[in-house]
């Protein structure tokens, strides 16, 4: 059962020049929006809002290594979020080439792979942003908003 968020680790603004966002970046990111809780799914941590997964911690499958074929999978920690649809699944591939991808087993499904190691802080904040609207209820989604 997701817990509510708590964020214990300490961010220094400025980082993400330096070093790579880690999943605790994404823990402190999402519980900066309204009644997010982190729990598991499938063994994975896994952010949620009113009982739906709108991010998750993506370590890639055996299966999903084999279809990489010849060449190299993206490297260190993935996180999958939700997006609206499709069409904003182009437009977000297409804004963040060199970080946001996808892998067949997301064809036809409305969320994108976000390599970590990549990632600027202002595109995984908009994206973990993004997710949390795609699946937040229309009313707390309005509040968020005209806050």
């Amino acid at each position: 059962m997701p817990a509510r968020c708590r964020v214990t680790v300490l961010y220094q603004p400025g980082r993400y020049g330096a070093s790579v966002a880690t999943l605790d970046d994404v823990t402190r990111l999402a519980c900066e929006l309204p009644e997010v809780t982190e729990g598991e799914r499938h063994g994975n941590r896994t952010w949620f809002v009113a009982g739906k997964a709108f991010a998750w911690d993506r370590p890639f499958s055996k299966a999903d290594i084999r279809r990489f074929g010849d060449g190299t999978s993206p490297e260190g920690p993935i996180l999958a979020v939700r997006v609206e649809d499709l069409g904003e699944k182009e437009a977000v591939l297409a804004a963040h080439p060199d970080a946001f991808f996808t892998i067949p087993h997301f064809d036809g499904y409305s969320a994108i792979l976000i390599q970590l190691q990549l990632v600027t802080e202002k595109a995984l904040r908009e994206a973990i942003a993004d997710g949390w609207l795609a699946c937040a209820p229309p009313k707390l989604a309005g509040q968020y908003l005209n806050r």
